[in-house]
C-alpha cells in the first residue's frame, strides 16, 4: 500500500510543499487524458486509498468524495481533449497538463509548490522541481490520491460522452479499444472525441462525425 515516505524524504531536503501528480487515460481511442495534482496534509491518512487501477469504481467514487470532501486535501484537476493529443502526440499532451495542473493547483489555492512526484519517469524539460516514480501510485499516498481524482474524473466526462454518442458503449469501457468499441467503429465511424492519430481510428475511412 502507498504511504508518505516519499512525501517525508522530500521534506527531509527542505521541500515544504509537496505535490503528487498522476494521469488516466493514455492508452483510449476515445476522450481526453486527465490530470490531477494532489497535495496531502503531512499526517494524511485514508483506508483504502491505493492505485485507482488496483480499485472497483465503486471504491474509486467513495475514495474521490472522500478526497474532495477534506478541507486539508488541496487538488486540482486538467484535461487534454482528442484535437490536443492528435495535435501534440499522447506523451507530450500529457506532460503539458501534468504542468497545467500544477499551474492550476498554485494557482486555485494561491501558493509555490516546491516538488513534485510524478508517476512513472522523470519529465524532460518538466518546468518544476520533481522525480518521477514508477508505479508510483502504488507507494506514494499523494500520487494515489491523484490517480483517483484522475480517474474519477474523466470516467465521469466519458458517461456524458456515451449519453451523447450512445453507439459507441462509452458506459462500458470508458473509451478504451475493447472488441465492442472496435466494432462500433468499424460500423459507425469514429465521432468527435475518437484520437483521429490512434490506430485503428486512423485507418478508418468513415468522414468524422461531429
Amino acid at each position: 500500500m502507498p504511504d508518505l515516505s516519499y512525501e517525508v524524504a522530500a521534506y527531509s531536503r527542505g521541500k515544504n510543499i509537496v505535490c503528487g501528480i498522476d494521469e488516466a487515460g493514455r492508452g483510449p481511442l476515445a476522450g481526453p487524458v486527465s490530470v490531477a495534482a494532489v497535495i496531502l496534509p503531512r499526517d494524511f491518512s485514508l483506508a483504502d486509498l491505493d492505485d485507482s487501477k488496483k480499485i472497483s469504481a465503486k471504491k474509486r467514487d467513495v475514495l474521490y468524495e472522500k478526497l474532495l470532501g477534506d478541507p486539508g486535501v488541496l487538488w486540482a484537476q486538467v484535461f487534454a481533449d482528442a484535437q490536443e493529443i492528435d495535435k501534440k502526440n499522447i506523451l507530450r499532451a500529457t506532460h503539458d497538463s501534468m504542468a497545467a495542473a500544477v499551474l492550476a493547483l498554485q494557482q486555485k489555492y494561491r501558493l509555490e509548490i516546491d516538488y513534485c512526484l510524478i508517476d512513472g519517469l522523470p519529465v524532460k524539460n518538466f518546468p518544476f522541481s520533481h522525480e518521477g516514480i514508477v508505479k508510483g501510485d502504488g507507494k506514494s499516498l499523494s500520487i494515489a490520491a491523484a490517480s483517483i481524482i484522475a480517474k474519477v474524473s474523466r470516467d465521469r466526462v466519458m458517461l456524458e460522452y456515451a449519453q451523447e454518442f450512445p453507439h459507441y458503449g462509452f458506459e462500458k469501457h470508458m473509451g478504451y479499444g475493447t472488441k465492442r468499441h472496435v466494432n462500433a467503429l468499424e460500423k459507425y465511424g469514429p465521432c468527435r472525441i475518437h484520437r483521429r492519430s490512434f490506430q485503428p481510428v486512423s485507418q478508418l475511412t468513415f468522414p468524422f462525425d461531429s
